[in-house]
């Protein structure tokens, strides 16, 4: 087998592995069969469901899952977006609206966000996150993200069906693999986990309202900000480390209006 083959074997099997398709309370069994047969179709082999509503081991998913119906079998169902994407290294949401704070920040095209992916893969677990069929991730959902996918659509009518939202961004991130076959290397350090980066952040958000940085009406909007800031640096564990550090000695200056360094009174976890 020449080199280029094993690059390609490499990204086919093990890149896109990583990848992870997240829907959050998925109202109809259709649409998550119909979201497993896009995922073998591109190649992915992880689906998680997050509080669904619909059967995914019904008849009706497993009709429209044509030779999906492995993925239906293997699906992880969780109560919590946190728990879907814990161990993932990079999350990504998706939304037809983009109006507001949150939602205003970070959003992009499929072929832009992606790219990130791309990038972000070999350092582990990253994940798609597709809400549900009546009303798309809430405000708080998207605020989990480190970035949110817009597909281009008509003005006058902006809400894809599910699965065809999945398979759009399913075609652009096989498109961007095949883009990097050949050209894979090894991340040059490892990126922390969404739960590791979860507890900095509550850290973090805790010492930022102890000095009134992070205060006030226009609070959660500054805190999205600084939560975007870090994760586009995509933080290594030493880094979240550094950071929970920057938070307790935050905490001890607003506690006792000193610049004295702190004892160690909690474990930083990273």
């Amino acid at each position: 087998m020449t080199r280029a083959a094993i690059a390609i074997t490499w990204i086919d099997s093990e890149m896109l592995s990583n990848a992870r398709v997240v829907l959050i309370r998925p109202h109809f069994a259709g649409n998550i069969g119909s979201v497993a047969r896009v995922m073998r179709n591109f190649g992915l082999t992880q689906l998680t469901l997050v509080e669904p509503v619909a059967d995914h081991l019904s008849q009706e998913a497993r009709q429209l899952s044509t030779h999906g119906e492995h993925l239906l079998d293997a699906a992880i169902v969780v109560p919590t977006l946190d728990d879907a994407v814990a161990d993932c290294v990079c999350v990504v949401g998706t939304s037809a609206s983009v109006e507001g704070g949150y939602r205003s920040r970070a959003f992009g095209r499929p072929d832009e966000v992606l790219q990130e992916i791309i990038v972000a893969l070999p350092a582990g677990p990253c994940a798609l996150v597709f809400g549900p069929e009546p009303n798309g991730l809430s405000k708080a959902e998207v605020a989990r993200c480190h970035g949110l996918i817009r597909i281009p659509t008509a003005a006058d009518y902006s809400a894809l069906n599910l699965a065809q939202a999945v398979a759009i961004c399913l075609y652009e991130l096989r498109l961007q693999s095949l883009k990097e076959r050949g050209a894979a290397t090894a991340p040059s350090q490892p990126v922390a986990p969404f739960a590791e980066q979860e507890r900095m952040f509550a850290s973090l958000r805790e010492a930022l309202e102890a000095v009134h940085f992070v205060w006030g009406t226009k609070g959660d909007s500054l805190m999205h900000a600084v939560r975007q800031l870090i994760v586009r640096a995509r933080p290594s564990p030493n880094e979240v480390r550094i950071l929970h550090g920057l938070a307790r000695q935050l905490r001890w200056v607003a506690a006792h209006g000193t610049d004295k360094q702190p004892e160690d009174e909690e474990p930083i976890h990273g």
